[in-house]
């Protein structure tokens, strides 16, 4: 991607759909299904289930196949088997459950009183989100690459640690500097989904939220 190029600029990627072999052989989702069964190769999609996941250690996401059709309902009865994280607000329990997260300079440092670190912190309010059928989505992206992307999103510990975060700020962050640093997350948050992690302007950014959160 493009932090990598920013990294390793002599490193080759490659791009299996600008290959026209490769295209020919696979020219959709239903083939490579058909190919990794036939071989015995392991992978989550089906064509009963031929939507792709991509998992990471903030949230799942789910696209294409089914997805891509804005009239399927992803939060149906007959789709809850396609969610990992999360259970439907529906299965939810009815009691609440309370938290309390301890922020140091921005940064999530205890739950509950007991310190930890934030991949820890992250884990346990994965749990704990999904228990409570927190942190789903379903939205229509605009890629950067011009077309539009419908996109299942689970993320439940997220979900958590933003809305406690910004709770968190309402109490110690000064008006102005919450201003300027919200008139800019836009740009930002664009600058991390295009993959330039490493552009000079996300670094500079990324100064002016630092200084934001040190009380």
């Amino acid at each position: 991607g493009v932090g990598g190029a920013g990294l390793a600029p002599d490193i080759e990627v490659g791009g299996p759909w600008r290959d026209v072999e490769f295209r020919s052989s696979f020219p959709g989702r239903a083939e490579m299904i058909a190919y990794a069964e036939a071989h015995g190769i392991p992978v989550t999609a089906s064509a009963a289930k031929s939507y792709s996941m991509d998992r990471n250690l903030l949230h799942i996401s789910y696209e294409s196949g089914v997805l891509e059709d804005p009239w399927f309902d992803a939060s149906a009865e007959d789709s809850k088997d396609m969610y990992l994280l999360s259970v439907s607000p529906e299965d939810a329990p009815d009691e609440a459950e309370y938290l309390e997260l301890t922020f140091e300079q921005g940064n999530v440092v205890a739950l509950n009183g007991e310190s930890l670190s934030p991949l820890q912190v992250m884990e346990k309010l994965i749990e704990l989100g999904g228990k409570h059928g927190i942190g789903r989505v379903d939205m229509v992206e605009n890629r950067f690459v011009g077309m539009k992307s419908r996109g299942v999103y689970e993320t439940p510990g997220g979900t958590i640690l933003f809305t406690a975060h910004r709770k968190m700020e309402s109490i110690t962050m000064d008006r102005e500097v919450m201003n300027l640093r919200d008139s800019l997350i836009t740009r930002y948050s664009t600058l991390v989904y295009n993959g330039f992690w490493f552009a000079p302007e996300r670094l500079a950014l990324q100064a002016l939220v630092t200084e934001s959160q040190k009380n």
